[in-house]
C-alpha cells in the first residue's frame, strides 16, 4: 500500500548536505537506493495563534502549498496568513506513493538529522 510522507525543509536541508539526497525538481532522489521520490511543496500547520476559529480546518493536517496559496494564504518560512488567521508552519515537502521500502530508507535518514 503506497502512502504520503511529509518532510520538513530542515531535515532535507540536511540530507542534501551529507549527500543522502537530492532534490530535483518535483523529484526527490534517494542516492544510495537510486531512488526517485515525487514531491511537492507543502506546509504543516501547527497551530492557529490569533485565537479565533480555524474556517478551513488547516490545524494538524499537511497541505499543498499550492492548495494554500488557492485559499489565499501568504506563507513566509514558519508563518502563514490566510484571511483573519494567523498559523505557526512548518515548510517542506509532501511526497506521494511512497512504498514500504521507502518508509524504511527515510526512517534510517531522519535518524542521522536526529
Amino acid at each position: 500500500m503506497a502512502t504520503k510522507v511529509f518532510f520538513p525543509q530542515a531535515a532535507l536541508d540536511a540530507w542534501v548536505m551529507d549527500g543522502s539526497v537530492d532534490l530535483a525538481g518535483s523529484e526527490l532522489v534517494v542516492t544510495s537506493a537510486s531512488r526517485r521520490i515525487g514531491v511537492v511543496e507543502a506546509v504543516r500547520v501547527l497551530a492557529e495563534v490569533t485565537g479565533t476559529p480555524d474556517p478551513f480546518d488547516l490545524v494538524g493536517r499537511v497541505r499543498a502549498k499550492e492548495t494554500l496559496e488557492g485559499l489565499g494564504a501568504e506563507i513566509v518560512e514558519g508563518s502563514m496568513i490566510v484571511g483573519d488567521n494567523a498559523y505557526d508552519v512548518v515548510p517542506g515537502w509532501l511526497g506521494s506513493d511512497l512504498l514500504p521500502a521507502d518508509a524504511a530508507l527515510f526512517t534510517e535518514l531522519a535518524a542521522k538529522v536526529s
